[in-house]
């Protein structure tokens, strides 16, 4: 095995969100599919919710890839929590408006009745919990001119209180939830990536053991999975190049795994 299949193997872990980078798993896809399913219902919004790292990023990239073609649909990554940019941001992806100047919900509104459009486009927001209660509130009302439909992406935390409120409760059609994979699924993960990126060496590498040991360490969570092995294949590359006789590369060492894990702050240490 060369070292440049570790480095492969590393880049396969990168904490990037990337459409193309899906890995469909069975219970994911389901879910998955009953989103792009409430999408196409005459809904206001719906609300995408689970813990950090648990898909949130990955489902809105994948739903505009899929759906970008034949709906009018508008991903914004990171929050605009500035009212008056947000409301700019939405007047010109939506209605071409050019216009360098303050925008209020008033006068959003009002370039909302003035302009007519075939369909009602799509907007996303991911890390809603970021937007301010009085944001949230005129996305709401927003919402309620059925002339922009929103999936909001949020955390499950505290935050999501403020989503949850009677005012919130009879607009969302919706309400999906996203978790953290079983111990199966981590697997079944773990060696899709790989062999998607034809790291098929790596992707045997990895023996029950190992995916126990794993498991234990992010509890199945995406992005922990993604920065530990990121961090496992980061090391089997130094040794690789620096003492090759030290390592096994038909299997996963568990010291490694640990090594890695202190690295990134799963154990403490």
């Amino acid at each position: 095995m060369k070292s440049s299949i570790f480095t492969n193997s590393k880049n396969v872990y990168l904490d990037t969100v990337d459409a193309k980078d899906y890995v469909q798993l069975d219970r994911v896809s389901t879910i998955y599919q009953s989103l792009k399913n409430s999408v196409k219902k005459p809904l206001k919004m719906i609300l995408l919710f689970g813990k950090p790292g648990t898909g949130k990023s990955m489902f809105l990239s994948k739903l505009q890839q899929d759906l970008s073609s034949t709906q009018e649909i508008y991903y914004y990554k990171t929050p605009i929590v500035d009212e008056s940019e947000f409301f700019k941001s939405i007047a010109k992806d939506l209605y071409n408006f050019q216009e360098d100047k303050e925008l209020n919900f008033t006068q959003i509104m009002k370039i909302m009745q003035d302009n007519t459009k075939e369909g009602v486009p799509l907007i996303l927001l991911d890390e809603a919990q970021l937007y301010s209660d009085a944001l949230m509130e005129k996305i709401r009302l927003l919402s309620d001119t059925r002339k922009m439909k929103f999936v909001i992406a949020l955390h499950k935390t505290q935050s999501e209180d403020l989503i949850a409120k009677e005012h919130f409760q009879t607009r969302i059609w919706e309400s999906i939830e996203l978790k953290n994979a079983l111990k199966n699924e981590l697997k079944i993960y773990i060696q899709k990536k790989l062999m998607k990126a034809n790291c098929f060496d790596s992707a045997n590498m990895f023996s029950n053991n190992s995916i126990k040991l794993i498991y234990s360490l992010t509890d199945g969570n995406y992005r922990d999975t993604n920065k530990l092995l990121y961090t496992v294949f980061e090391i089997y590359e130094w040794y690789y190049e620096h003492n090759i006789s030290k390592i096994n590369t038909n299997k996963m060492s568990h010291k490694i795994i640990e090594m890695a894990a202190i690295h990134v702050g799963l154990i403490n240490a």
